[in-house]
């Protein structure tokens, strides 16, 4: 774990990064009045704008598709990093010197660590890509040309040349700097019996790059038959390179697959190039491993999967029996994501670099254009199986597919596919057949779980005018809290009924209320203070969204508000003295009857007066 970067460090980054030139870099911002700025959202396709910057408080947030946050969240969701190398990007593009706490160990040294090994991995890269034009790299380009690619192709994907030599690159990176013990930890290098040698010799080599673009690894091919190595030779594991994490060629795919809401998952190298060489760049591969849980989640993000059908992960693999393997294990993985998954299988087994080859760019385009849904796939498959032309082919083969149909968890998908079931089988009994897929199902689920409470509690009704006096007394808290002043401070935490706004008004409130809300960063320091992502957002959203002001001015608005919330008080004051007047004889009790009776003339006077300094219209 990285040494944490100093708060006052971060605070100066997002102070010296204006939130409107940041994503002013990534799209076009027009004046929308009131301060704030609209352009149209880069995290989802959209006709008319709806995501707005608010410059003075450093925020933005899109009401189409909710994304919100500060400068370093946003070049986190763009450029798809973390935190922390959000904020060192932000820190190089406005000149901060980050510093780092210290912990259990020297983090410096770590993130120093890592800088080093990035600028080894740069300079290797660069080494590599020299050599490919050297005599000896003649059969690595003969192997390109015969795959089709053009020495600009090469060029565009960095790819380079090992030499056969033992310690041509240990020379040169040692000429640079760099330690012995730097080029053996990241993998560039293996000790030998004098001392390190390099770890890849003769073979064509592919840089493997992270998301922000720095080479953490490499790929590399056999190219002479003598040589006994594998076909393939990846980078070992190491303080930069996990093979689980990173996928080949995303750095050039990530911007196309949240455009297009779509990533193709190929299987090598020449094929992620051939398909960005088709019109097809939003390709990408594993590197020396299978697509696993890791890989779902980094295109999760990248496709910013969220809860509607919108976007599509294909696979693509070789139509020959190890290919069909492949596709039926991406099957269970499929429901990890919430957009549509497909696959598409050549046929003829080619892989989509030879399919490039012998029939074209259109082809590959074809290919991907072909898909067919990952569980209609996974389900024809069981059925092909089997002999259709008998009854007792056709109960097998139900059997066989009703298993994985009954795995689809979205209820009204898994009857969709049971009918289609039905019609594949050729059984002609629907009912039968949807029996067939229940009881695998049932059996699946096991017993019933209770309800969350928070899955049994309704949601509030937004339009409600009640919940909307409470959301846009709540915006001026985040975005005006001097106008509310100390009546806002004032006012008991059960005026908020809505568990959102509560949990707003509990963050406001441990920050100091809005009489603490000093300089421009108050709606920053209540993100900060924010228990979890959900709270965070809706304060996100407060700070954005425009208050109703209407003709009034913002004072005038803000007193307004406070009078609608304190009149909401009052009227639930008086509710609960009638009550108890209602349960008290005067007879009995009359002290408490007559003090309880003059609490409520007290509270209605108060009420009458709230009413006659005129709420407004909210």
């Amino acid at each position: 774990m990285a040494g944490r970067i100093r708060d006052e460090d971060i605070a100066l980054v997002r102070e010296r990064s204006p939130i409107a030139d940041v994503v002013g870099e990534y799209l076009q911002l027009r004046n929308a009045g009131g301060g704030n700025l609209k352009g149209l959202c880069p995290f989802h396709d959209e006709k008319s704008p709806s995501f707005n910057v608010t410059p003075s408080r450093g925020l933005y947030h899109c009401f189409g598709c909710q994304a919100g946050g500060d400068a370093i969240s946003f070049i986190m969701e763009m450029e798809h990093l973390s935190f922390a190398e959000a904020v060192e990007r932000l820190a190089a593009r406005a000149g901060v010197r980050l510093r780092y706490a210290e912990g259990g160990y020297t983090p410096q040294r770590d993130q120093g660590q890592r800088a080093r090994l990035v600028e080894a991995h740069r300079a290797a890269a660069e080494f590599y890509t020299d050599r490919l034009g050297s005599p000896e790299a003649e059969i690595g380009r003969r192997f390109l040309a015969e795959r089709g690619f053009e020495a600009a192709d090469a060029e565009r994907f960095g790819v380079g040349y090992a030499p056969r030599e033992w310690e041509a690159l240990v020379r040169h990176l040692r000429g640079c700097g760099f330690t012995d013990r730097e080029l053996v930890a990241g993998g560039l290098a293996k000790e030998g019996r004098r001392g390190p040698i390099d770890r890849f010799r003769g073979r064509l080599i592919w840089p493997i790059r992270d998301l922000s673009g720095d080479v953490i690894g490499f790929g590399a091919r056999k190219l002479y038959d003598a040589d006994d190595g594998p076909k393939y030779l990846n980078t070992p594991e190491s303080p930069i390179y996990k093979k689980s994490t990173v996928l080949y060629g995303v750095d050039l795919a990530k911007k196309e697959i949240a455009r297009r809401r779509q990533a193709v998952v190929v299987e090598g190298y020449t094929d992620v190039m051939a398909c960005h060489l088709a019109g097809v760049p939003t390709a990408i591969a594993t590197c020396g491993t299978s697509f696993g849980d890791e890989h779902i989640k980094i295109l999760r993000r990248l496709l910013m999967d969220q809860d509607e059908f919108r976007g599509e992960v294909i696979f693509t693999f070789d139509g020959d029996s190890a290919g069909q393997k492949a596709a039926l294990r991406a099957f269970e993985g499929e429901q990890k994501f919430v957009t549509q998954t497909f696959v598409t299988v050549q046929p003829d087994g080619l892989d989509p670099c030879d399919l490039r080859i012998t029939q074209g760019d259109a082809a590959i385009r074809d290919l991907v254009a072909s898909r067919v849904p990952l569980f209609e796939f996974a389900v024809r498959d069981a059925v092909e199986r089997h002999d259709l032309d008998t009854a007792e082919g056709r109960l097998a083969a139900l059997d066989a597919a009703a298993p994985v149909v009954a795995a689809i968890k979205d209820r009204a998908l898994r009857q969709m596919y049971a009918v289609n079931l039905d019609r594949w089988l050729g059984i002609m009994d629907e009912e039968f057949v949807l029996r067939r897929v229940r009881e695998h199902a049932a059996r699946a689920a096991g017993p019933r779980r209770a309800a969350r409470p928070e899955e049994r509690r309704p949601a509030h009704d937004p339009a409600d005018p009640a919940v909307q006096v409470e959301r846009e007394t709540l915006k001026l808290a985040v975005q005006h809290p001097g106008v509310l002043g100390p009546g806002f401070d004032a006012l008991p935490a059960e005026v908020f009924t809505v568990p959102p706004h509560q949990a707003v008004r509990r963050v406001i409130a441990e920050a100091g209320g809005v009489g603490s809300a000093t300089g421009g960063d108050w709606a920053v320091r209540l993100r900060e203070a924010a228990p979890n992502d959900e709270v965070r957002a809706v304060i996100t959203e407060l700070g954005v969204e425009p208050p109703r002001f209407g003709e009034n001015s913002v004072d005038r608005y803000a007193a307004e508000l406070l009078a609608r919330i304190q009149e909401r008080q009052l009227t639930r004051q008086i509710t609960e003295l009638k009550s108890k007047l209602g349960r008290l004889n005067p007879v009995d009790l009359p002290e408490d009857y007559h003090r309880l009776f003059g609490d409520l003339i007290a509270l209605e006077q108060q009420r009458r007066m709230l009413r006659e300094r005129g709420l407004g219209g909210l």
